[in-house]
Parts: C-alpha cells; sequence; structure tokens
C-alpha cells in the first residue's frame, strides 16, 4: 500500500539546515497496524506528515497504493488525501461551533453524495464508536475520550484506505486511552490500515510491527512481539 524508498525531508533556512528524515525505506502492507516510536525531535512527526500528503519530501520516492506521488500537485494530493486517509490528531481538532453530528459529516461534504446517504453514514459510523446519543451536542458538552470517539468517526466517515493517528490517547486518562486503542485496534482487524505514531510503549503493544527511528532514521523495523503476546493471551 506504502512503499517509502530513499525519503529524506530537509528544512532549510537562510542559516541552517536541519535533517528531519534521512534515507528512509519503509514498506506498508494493507491491513497493517503499525506503530512509529522513538523520542521527540526523532522524525516521528515529520514522517507522518509525508505519508499523510500534509508535506513533501525533499528527496526520494513515495508510492502510494502503487502510485509514485512525488510529482503530483498540491490539488492532485489534496484530492487523493480526502478520498483515501483519516486523521486522527492527539488534540482531536474538532470545531467547537459544530454539533458532534456536523462534525463527523464535514469530510463528506467535499464528496458528491446525497443527503439521505450522508445522514445513513453519520449516524452509522457514530453508532459504530458508541457516540450516538451526541449527536447534537458541542465537542465542549462531552469528555476527553468522547471527543477522540467523535474524532474517529470523522476519520473513518470517507472509508480511508489508511488511519494516520498521532499520539491518540495523549490527552486522554488511562481507562479512555484504553477505550480509543482498543477501538483502532478493533478498525484495524476490519480491514483497515492504521499508522500511529507515539511515545508509549503501552500504546505499542496493541500494533503488529513497530518502527523505531532516531535521529531521523529507522533503527528497528520488526514484528511486535508483544502484540503477539496480547493475542494469545
Amino acid at each position: 500500500m506504502i512503499k517509502l524508498t530513499n525519503l529524506s525531508r530537509v528544512f532549510r533556512t537562510q542559516d541552517v539546515e536541519t535533517t528531519a528524515l534521512s534515507n528512509i525505506n519503509l514498506t506498508v502492507n494493507k491491513g497493517e497496524f503499525l506503530a512509529v516510536m522513538g523520542p521527540s525531535g526523532c522524525g516521528k512527526s515529520t514522517l507522518l506528515s509525508i505519508l499523510g500528503m500534509l508535506d513533501s519530501p525533499s528527496s526520494g520516492s513515495f508510492d502510494f497504493a502503487g502510485t509514485d506521488i512525488a510529482g503530483y500537485s498540491e490539488k492532485q494530493l489534496a484530492e487523493l488525501r480526502k478520498a483515501s486517509i483519516g486523521f486522527v490528531f492527539q488534540s482531536f481538532n474538532l470545531i467547537d461551533e459544530l454539533t458532534v453530528y456536523e462534525n463527523v459529516e464535514l469530510p463528506l461534504q467535499y464528496q458528491k453524495i446525497s443527503k439521505s446517504e450522508c445522514k445513513q453514514r453519520v449516524e452509522a459510523i457514530l453508532k459504530r464508536v458508541g457516540i450516538d446519543h451526541r449527536g447534537e451536542h458541542l465537542p465542549q458538552q462531552l469528555s476527553g475520550g468522547q471527543q477522540q470517539r467523535v474524532a474517529v468517526a470523522r476519520a473513518l466517515i470517507i472509508n480511508p484506505k489508511l488511519i494516520l493517528a498521532d499520539e491518540p490517547t495523549g490527552n486522554l486518562d488511562s481507562k479512555n486511552g484504553d477505550e480509543v486503542m482498543a477501538m483502532l485496534r478493533e478498525l484495524n482487524r476490519d480491514g483497515t490500515t492504521v499508522i500511529m505514531v507515539t511515545h508509549s510503549e503501552k500504546e505499542g503493544a496493541y500494533a503488529d510491527r513497530l518502527v523505531r527511528l532516531l535521529d531521523g532514521q529507522v533503527m528497528l523495523d520488526k514484528a511486535n512481539t508483544a502484540q503477539q503476546a496480547v493475542e494469545v493471551a
């Protein structure tokens, strides 16, 4: 599904050149649950931004679903992103003035979908993440865990090929964090590819595979034995 080959990202100012990613080679297959881990400043967020087509590599190639998108225009990247990728952020990124229903519905407004189908999809996805009873509430009327459920529902509403999660439990207590991680794991079991950036070893244990970065390079890429232990248990 994703193949990065000799991918690098260099940030340049007038006086300073900073290498955020250096010669990254990474393949992610459809249906995988991948955790990207490493200390602050190792390149995790930069990698996620490139995978989410919010940033472009300085060099190397990025194949998405069999197509090299390195030469895509901003408009082409935006269209592909809107059709294929759901984002889940640490800070939820919900719009305060919109209800839960309206927040989840928002991505569909960029697609040619009838009002009846739109309503059906929103109601179904809210039920799927267990937040359908809060559809008319505003985000500030919800707990942090409920807000993150809304964010997951919004990510899922387009039926994405890929979910990118950036520290998805970073603002949650342990109970709500466990619930969100269990939900991501369940979505992955249903066939959605998930790539998650996290500092947490506990969160990382939910993934099938761990990639550890250090100073912009892949230091470790292996199957997650902790996840296998969880599955057996």
